[in-house]
């Protein structure tokens, strides 16, 4: 089997599907960041596994041949792209006929607990533009299940079944959701892009101090992360 991992980062979920498919199979890791290509790389090394190559590139212009895989998976990597419809039909090209495309996106209301108190200090201070920056900020990274699928069939899938779940990140404070390595890896300096420049880090400091309060009233921060994953075979 020949496998590629979009976005594959520091190395999941390709590592754990390159342990389970075994030596017969060729597993690829695509992504643009190099150090995180490093980190798997060194994973890879550390469990033996030999079928594992790591390539650096973009979504929207894999560097592989036509037809060149039987599955691709991706996960929370497709909505993270600069041309999500340009990433679905590179899937569709280095897929080869029938082939198989497993990918899990969050969806908009992710983290709703932390962007509805965003909203009110976002209109209390600049009114219904800043709303608007940060709903598109939202739907940047996160679309609707409906929106995604047409996107696929368009892309020359056809999608078999989509699972909706979701799970909860759950912060002892406000504090520690803002200081937390992966908040600020991974969220924080978008966060911080919204508000006019003039305003972000009093935003940001309101913001911290309304999480605070539900911190205190609730025992914790938690942040609803919904989620989709998509199952399409390539026509």
């Amino acid at each position: 089997m020949r496998l590629l991992d979009v976005g594959c980062g520091p190395g999941f979920p390709l590592l754990e599907l390159a342990g389970r498919l075994g030596p017969g199979a060729r597993a690829v890791g695509l992504d643009p960041w190099a150090a995180a290509l490093d980190r798997a790389r060194g994973k890879a090394r550390q469990r033996g596994l030999e079928t594992v190559e790591l390539v650096e590139g973009a979504a929207e212009a894999m560097p592989f041949a036509d037809a060149s895989f039987d599955v691709v998976v991706s996960n929370n990597g497709l909505n993270n792209v600069a041309d999500q419809a340009r990433s679905y039909a590179e899937c569709r090209r280095v897929l080869a006929p029938g082939g198989q495309l497993v990918a899990t996106m969050n969806l908009p209301a992710s983290m709703h607990e932390l962007y509805e108190p965003f909203a009110a200090i976002l209109r209390e201070r600049e009114g219904e533009a800043g709303v608007r920056r940060l709903q598109e900020h939202i739907a940047a990274r996160r679309q609707p299940v409906a929106q995604t699928t047409a996107a696929l069939e368009r892309a020359g899938f056809e999608v078999v079944r989509v699972l909706e779940r979701s799970f909860t990140l759950r912060f002892a404070s406000a504090r520690a959701l803002f200081t937390s390595p992966f908040i600020r890896l991974a969220f924080l300096d978008a966060w911080r892009a919204v508000p006019a420049p003039a305003q972000t880090d009093e935003a940001m400091r309101e913001l911290e101090a309304r999480l605070e309060a539900v911190a205190r009233a609730r025992g914790e921060v938690g942040l609803s992360i919904p989620f989709a994953c998509w199952e399409a075979r390539a026509r």
